[in-house]
């Protein structure tokens, strides 16, 4: 199944390549190459600011000046296709052992399908470059090939069309790999040399008047460059002082990056050693475009953290980072901004001098302090759960990859919402449908409350502010005191929020509506928005920026409703609980009397929030936990659902329960986890 998701991933990225019209495809490579490339001009490779590469690789093109447009571009996009698959082949035979028989299994195919979708391999099918080549050169040249002069060459050649690649050189070095460090020099040296021979005013503007290439392509204070000197750039730095600050920086990112390194590749981690390596020379290098981050990606490999509910966390944040946008991972805050904008180079930074891998010598490397689980209430029907596979975790999930997985599902949701749309016509037409549905059922009230709320000066005020703000006030906060009070009780209700949210995902997708306040001829007062004008395509303040016919179901009310829940299940005092209930009822009042939702939006809403808790109980089971018999080393894990237990973790004061009294560290405990439920789950 995975080697069938890595073709459909190939023949998607040749379709994306090569369905783009000529002059939007492969955008690097016709600048370069194509019928007035710089490669075909009579003159210095650098009298333009388009070509950026070495000019040992503008040597290395130049061959392919004769080649037809069409044909090249195909093979240019199969060639890159080989090319990632290669590199992921090897990634995955360079894991460090031992290496069990699923991982041997599955390696291969997830390792192409993350380069597949990464930022870096997708900019350079579409820019048309040849980055990919500098890493699968320094991976076949530590990994797959025999002799210290063989590898050495090719990472000389590799840092002949990647300048900051010759830190591998150094990293060779400092492992005792004398002769492939020198070799890689000397290789290196020729290749240069060879371009300086056949084009000496290129090689001079080059490596003298631009240092290395600092200075050509895109401005270098441009996103595209996720280096320190394009941050402090970013950050408005400019002229000397940044230039010594981010030569101080380098040099500090240079040496923790490569004793690192070196510790990891004595560790038996010479892939993770070659990562950190990649990250050191993505920071350090005067400009790192989006297209050379692969090594950054390579960094998954570490392992981080002595639980196993951790030991996730490094490898999640990795992927995501590597293959989504920064505006996804991170709200539209100008606060979050100097983060969201420099997200790579945080991930590299992080990988080369902080994050904290483990060594192999760690007794936790192959056995991670194991998860506690809890032990579920028997159901109340004998055939639900159906599938008990969802097992409740009594610790909290961790803070920055929960942060981070809810934007990212939100940043999708807000996509597939606007996406949602089937037109005009189609909304109003389902508008109707619904309105003479409502006159039917005699629950057509939404024009009366409306004209009554809006008549009142602070009622419409009211109204106004509650719908514009609790939506997401009171969900957010709710959750935020699950996850510090009530850690098994918040992965429980969040996850049936998640599923509520993505069945109304569905019903936008399927029945595009247009609320009242869109509906022409009916005479509804927008109350929040102010006065639309029906005769424009587009009317309405917020259609350019949201869709605007996604109200069926109401997740207003459906979110509100459940916050209600959630408050009277959960809540311990009386008054609390009378809360949650208003809540609901407020927000239902407000999203009729705004004109924004009809009533049966928010049956729709509510009917989506039961289905959410209906799939987490098929999922997990109830919701209360059974009470576990512990003594007085155990602490409560939830209060309110139960008496659960479970054990506790050892801290760093005192002593340890997994120290031996000689002071070396022990094997962790074969079981911390809550005794197994009366009815083993079935597979």
């Amino acid at each position: 199944m995975l080697w069938l998701l890595v073709a459909a991933l190939a023949v998607r990225q040749v379709a994306v390549v090569l369905r783009q019209p000529p002059g939007e495809r492969l955008i690097d490579l016709e600048t370069w190459i194509g019928d007035n490339g710089v490669l075909h001009v009579t003159g210095s490779l650098y009298d333009t600011d388009r070509f950026t590469g070495t000019p040992f690789s503008g040597l290395v093109l130049k061959p392919l000046t004769r080649t037809a447009e069409q044909s090249l571009g195909v093979a240019w996009t199969f060639g890159s296709l080989l090319l990632v698959a290669a590199l992921g082949l090897v990634a995955a035979r360079a894991l460090p052992g031992p290496v069990g028989r699923r991982t041997a299994l599955l390696a291969a195919p997830v390792a192409i399908s993350l380069l597949m979708l990464s930022l870096p391999v997708r900019n350079a099918f579409h820019l048309g470059q040849v980055s990919i080549l500098p890493v699968l050169l320094v991976l076949v040249g530590l990994f797959a090939v025999r002799g210290e002069r063989t590898a050495g060459a090719l990472i000389g050649v590799a840092a002949a069309l990647q300048p900051t690649v010759l830190l591998f050189a150094l990293l060779l070095w400092l492992t005792g790999r004398r002769r492939s460090a020198l070799t890689a020099a000397g290789a290196f040296a020729a290749c240069t040399a060879l371009a300086w021979a056949a084009m000496p005013h290129d090689s001079w503007t080059y490596w003298v008047h631009h240092v290395a290439g600092a200075g050509l392509g895109d401005q270098a204070d441009s996103l595209a460059n996720q280096s320190l000197h394009g941050a402090l750039l970013r950050l408005g730095l400019a002229g000397p002082p940044e230039i010594a600050l981010f030569l101080a920086l380098a040099a500090a990112v240079g040496v923790i990056g490569l004793r690192r390194a070196v510790r990891y590749a004595r560790d038996g981690q010479l892939l993770l050693a070659v990562a950190v390596t990649g990250c050191v020379a993505v920071a350090v290098s005067p400009t790192a475009w989006q297209h050379q981050l692969l090594w950054v990606l390579l960094a998954v490999v570490g392992r981080a953290g002595r639980s196993a509910s951790d030991r996730l966390v490094w490898p999640a944040v990795v992927v995501l980072v590597t293959t989504l946008p920064g505006a996804m991972l991170l709200p539209n805050i100008g606060a979050v901004f100097p983060v969201r904008d420099n997200v790579l180079l945080l991930a590299a930074l992080g990988a080369a001098c902080v994050t904290p891998f483990l060594p192999r010598t760690s007794p936790y490397w192959r056995k991670p302090v194991p998860t506690a689980y809890a032990r579920p209430v028997p159901a109340r029907w004998s055939r639900v759960p159906l599938l008990p596979v969802w097992r409740r975790v009594l610790s909290r999930p961790n803070l920055l990859l929960e942060l981070l997985l809810i934007r990212v599902v939100y940043s999708a949701y807000g996509h597939v919402r606007l996406a949602a749309t089937a037109g005009r016509d189609t909304a109003e037409r389902h508008g109707h449908q619904i309105h003479s549905l409502e006159q039917w059922l005699h629950i057509d009230i939404e024009h009366r409350i409306n004209h009554a709320a809006a008549g009142i000066g602070p009622l419409r005020s009211f109204f106004d502010y509650y719908y514009s703000t609790f939506h997401f006030v009171v969900p957010l906060a709710i959750l935020a005191v699950l996850y510090v009070r009530r850690p098994a009780d918040y992965r429980w209700a969040r996850s049936t929020l998640g599923f509520a949210t993505l069945l109304a995902l569905v019903g936008f997708w399927l029945f595009p509506l247009a609320p009242p306040r869109l509906m022409p001829g009916l005479g509804f007062i927008d109350t929040v928005h102010g006065v639309q004008d029906f005769t424009k395509p587009d009317y309405g303040a917020l259609t350019a920026v949201t869709n605007q016919y996604a109200a069926m179901p109401s997740l207003h009310f459906g979110w509100s409703l459940w916050c209600g829940v959630i408050i009277v299940l959960l809540a311990p005092k009386v008054w609390m609980k009378a809360l949650g209930v208003l809540h609901p009822l407020f927000t239902v009042s407000a999203i009729v009397a705004t004109a924004n939702h009809w009533v049966l939006d928010a049956v729709g809403g509510a009917a989506v929030v039961a289905l959410g808790f209906l799939i987490a109980y098929v999922l997990a089971g109830p919701r209360r936990l059974q009470p576990v018999q512990g003594d007085a080393g155990t602490e409560t894990g939830q209060r309110g659902a139960g008496t659960v237990k479970r054990p506790r973790t050892p801290s760093s004061g005192g002593s340890s329960p997994l120290q031996h009294p000689s002071g070396a560290p022990a094997p962790p405990p074969e079981r911390l986890t809550a005794p197994a439920p009366t009815r083993p789950p079935t597979a």
